[in-house]
């Protein structure tokens, strides 16, 4: 088999319109192309998404790839520069959703591994691909973890493809991430007329004092290697057009962006320990609602991040920073399972209208990646 240039891949990959959850054609041709190599794949369904989970030895240690072919909605079409599923190159740059996110990263990560399977590797290489990063994620890197445990699958180390570097290539690796809760609050009070509020109990009133105590708290001062927690209020709504009634509901949304001082089932009792001290004060009753997206996580530096960092060292000239910022990843899935770090493009525009990646820096990614897995197999890590 030819070598897979990853440009080309990319290319070919955006022109697949994978809008979440619609598989696009997208993972039926890195199944194709993985197959030829000599992989062992196995596709995976799932409430209506489409994974795959590809296998190159039989043998330990096993690196693993994952990364995902599912893009977020284009919006406007006309204001893209070069229509979103072309994947147009102009001037040594390719345009169209998902060049950045991720679909660059994975054809990098897929030519590396077929380019890798070519010499005797000590050991396999797993590459997971799923079409419900952007979406819920139920269906996703979670069905396929699921599957891994049922097959008896085990991975030595994870690098997710997503684009960490910040500025420059090469800048930035992900070591961990923050967690994520989100908060649904119900106020409920006692409606009345605006001339009398002593006989109502005025939810909204209830809700800022809350919001307010929210705001205000402070829930840590960061720790090692996470910045403070954060909460940002997402949504108030009320739906009251009169101007003379108080109404007897309100409603508020947030979000805590937390590290790993706390758990989200930690958060949740907070909140709850909050809103039950307010509605104490008030009268008015708060429902509280959580839905936690991923608890925080962590690879503490060690030999694997060692090894990335010197490759990277190699290629750029300098050491990329180790970071936990940015939202979540299917990263926080995979830590449940083995150490994991992200590693991958500039992410300037992901998710904007004309994404877009210079086609050198997907070469020079798919070079990093055959570095670290030839590295890897020459001396595999143990933390």
């Amino acid at each position: 088999m030819k070598e897979i240039d990853p440009v080309h891949l990319a290319a070919t990959l955006i022109r697949c319109p994978s809008v979440t959850p619609t598989e696009g054609g997208a993972i039926q041709l890195l199944e194709m192309l993985l197959q030829q190599a000599g992989f062992a794949c196995t596709r995976i369904e799932r409430g209506g998404i489409s994974n795959l989970y590809a296998r190159f030895g039989t043998t330990g240690p096993v690196f693993g790839f994952n990364g995902h072919t599912d893009v977020v909605p284009v919006g406007d079409v006309s204001a893209w520069t070069h229509a979103p599923f072309t994947g147009t190159i102009v001037d040594g740059v390719l345009w169209g959703r998902g060049a950045t996110d991720m679909k660059s990263g994975v054809a990098a990560f897929v030519s590396a591994a077929i380019t890798a399977t070519r010499s005797s590797i000590p050991g396999s290489i797993a590459i997971m691909i799923t079409g419900d990063e952007e979406g819920p994620a139920k269906h996703g890197t979670l069905a396929i973890l699921d599957w891994m445990q049922e097959n008896g699958e085990q991975i030595n180390h994870c690098l997710v493809g997503e684009p960490t570097s910040l500025e420059q290539f090469g800048d930035m690796i992900k070591v961990g991430r923050r967690g994520s809760v989100n908060f649904k609050i119900v106020a409920e009070g006692t409606q009345g007329h605006v001339a009398y509020p002593h006989r109502a109990k005025n939810p909204i009133t209830a809700l800022v004092k809350l919001l307010h105590r929210l705001i205000t708290h402070k829930f840590d001062d960061g720790t090692d290697y996470f910045d403070p927690s954060t909460l940002a209020i997402t949504t108030i709504d009320v739906g009251n057009d009169a101007t003379n009634v108080i109404p007897s509901q309100a409603r508020a949304g947030f979000n805590i962006r937390f590290n790993d001082d706390h758990t989200g089932a930690s958060l949740t009792e907070l909140i709850k320990d909050l809103a039950r001290a307010v509605s104490l004060r008030t009268g008015v009753f708060f429902d509280v609602q959580a839905t936690i997206s991923g608890e925080s996580f962590l690879t503490k530096p060690g030999e694997f991040t060692d090894l990335l960092v010197e490759v990277l060292r190699a290629e750029t000239g300098a050491a990329p920073k180790l970071s936990t910022s940015g939202g979540t990843s299917d990263a926080r899935f995979m830590a449940r399972h083995c150490p994991v770090v992200e590693l991958g493009l500039t992410g300037l525009t992901m998710h904007q209208v004309d994404e877009r990646v210079p086609v050198e820096e997907i070469r020079r990614l798919r070079e990093v990646y055959l570095k670290i897995l030839q590295r890897y197999f020459l001396s595999p890590p143990t933390t």
